[in-house]
């Protein structure tokens, strides 16, 4: 009599599997589609602004403690901590890394745990008629199943999930960088805020000083009242320029405590006596056009996009290939529950399978081609980045070199301003010349005053916007 027991068919049913599966593993090397090339693309060998050689010496990675502000200082590291749109970043990070390993399960085999109870009646005929047999039916085991990657396209999502985990921590450094420079821009703005602030009280004092002058020297009959009129109104003009700028510090406090996941009220406290503006250190970083490709996080993610859009096609392509499996099931049944422990009551079952689709439309091929073209909007995303990142660095070297230059020339005409008010005043004390005179004056030197704060404080905001354009703030994790 044949034997029908496992000694002999399961043994050669193994066997084939075990062929088979060597037969899958041994060809599983192929991985379709195009393999990912760094894109190269063309820069300028130096920069066309000005550059000083001692700026290549400079560590742009805590470029706000050169300011040697600690309130700046510390506003930053707050911000590194508590910033939400720096915590949403970190969260599309750990979203990436999961992704990831979602893509990579699909490269291991999946085993699944099953039991089951079922409690049915058949009917029966018989010669008295028809009656119901009540059965049972115990079942436990273990169902598993493969896919083997023949052609690849599992790894491709695999490298595309790699390619969205860098284009996280770009996203998130890129993130970074700005939030520093934002904390850093609002921070300067707020200090020219109270510098203006400041100057407008002083030249309010000294005017009203004119005008308290101008009074008596009209109750003596020394001038008429166009002058009395010409200085009060100077006192008002010069009065409503505060408020403005006041509403301005306080808006600017609120933006600086959104900006540390605070709400906005929370620094007016800490914040609204007013400080000195952050001097700007000399000699701005540059280094040469080539680095950028390393250090802006904009352009690294785009490439990193790139990559990913160009793995996403070889996923599509294996489609147009057959995928095989290898499933296999065992465990145990029987009508009583003692069977499920019974080594006679078990079943199994093991072989490889093939799909192919051979038909659908042209649906494989047009997502190919979808593939494609996002891989080329990838690309163009990427020069267009590295065009933007050259053209924000020679911007900052220009309005940095320009402004030190218009600070320069704004310094010497507050100090001739300041002169020829004393000037004025004296020979208008003196009956030698008309209000006129002294009004002029005071209006050059309050103007050239608060355009001289400004000017100072756009000289370290230029800086920012370069250490910015740099992608200055962040280094490479242990």
């Amino acid at each position: 009599m044949p034997r029908t027991d496992e000694c002999s068919w399961p043994a050669r049913i193994g066997t084939l599997a075990l062929a088979l599966l060597l037969l899958l593993v041994a060809g599983a090397g192929c991985t379709v589609g195009p393999d990912f090339q760094p894109p190269k693309p063309e820069v300028p060998s130096a920069w066309s602004g000005p550059v000083t050689p001692e700026a290549a010496a400079q560590d742009i990675v805590h470029w706000w403690s050169m300011f040697g502000d600690p309130t700046l200082t510390s506003l930053v590291d707050r911000a590194v901590k508590s910033n939400l749109d720096l915590k949403q970043a970190e969260a599309r990070l750990r979203q990436a890394r999961s992704a990831r390993g979602i893509a990579a399960a699909s490269l291991w085999p999946a085993i699944n745990a099953n039991a089951s109870y079922t409690r049915s009646r058949t009917p029966v005929d018989t010669p008295k008629g028809t009656k119901g047999v009540i059965s049972d039916l115990y079942r436990d085991g273990l169902d598993a199943s493969w896919e083997i990657d023949i052609f690849g396209g599992v790894r491709r999502g695999v490298e595309a999930a790699e390619a969205d985990i860098r284009a996280a921590v770009e996203d998130r450094r890129d993130v970074l960088v700005t939030l520093l420079a934002e904390v850093a821009l609002d921070y300067i703005d707020l200090r020219i805020f109270q510098q203006r602030i400041a100057i407008a009280q002083e030249n309010l004092s000294v005017q009203q000083h004119t005008a308290d002058l101008t009074h008596k020297r009209k109750a003596a009959g020394f001038v008429g009242a166009l002058d009395v009129a010409n200085a009060d109104a100077q006192v008002a003009t010069t009065a409503s320029t505060i408020p403005p700028l006041e509403a301005s510090t306080q808006q600017t406090i609120y933006s600086l405590s959104i900006l540390l996941g605070e709400p906005p009220g929370a620094l007016l406290a800490e914040l609204s006596p007013a400080s000195a503006i952050p001097a700007a250190p000399p000699n701005p970083p540059a280094g040469i056009p080539s680095d950028l490709l390393r250090r802006r996080p904009d352009i690294r993610r785009a490439e990193a996009q790139i990559h990913s859009a160009t793995a996403r096609i070889g996923v599509a392509t294996a489609q147009l290939f057959p995928t095989f499996q290898l499933t296999g099931s065992g465990g145990f049944t029987g009508s009583h529950s003692n069977d499920l422990f019974d080594w006679a009551h078990r079943f199994w079952s093991i072989g490889p399978s093939a799909n192919w689709q051979l038909f659908s439309g042209g649906a494989v091929t047009s997502n190919i081609e979808v593939q494609r073209a996002l891989e080329e909007q990838a690309f163009l995303t990427y020069q267009q980045t590295v065009l933007t990142a050259l053209q924000d660095v020679e911007n900052a070297l220009i309005a940095s070199a320009r402004e030190a230059a218009h600070r320069k020339e704004l310094v010497d005409a507050v100090a001739s301003n300041a002169k020829a008010v004393d000037y004025a005043t004296q020979l208008y004390v003196n009956g030698q010349t008309d209000f006129l005179s002294v009004l002029d004056a005071q209006r050059s030197l309050f103007a050239t005053q608060d355009a001289l704060v400004q000017s100072t404080g756009a000289v370290s905001t230029d800086l920012v916007a370069l250490y910015k354009a740099l992608g200055g703030g962040w280094a490479d994790e242990p």
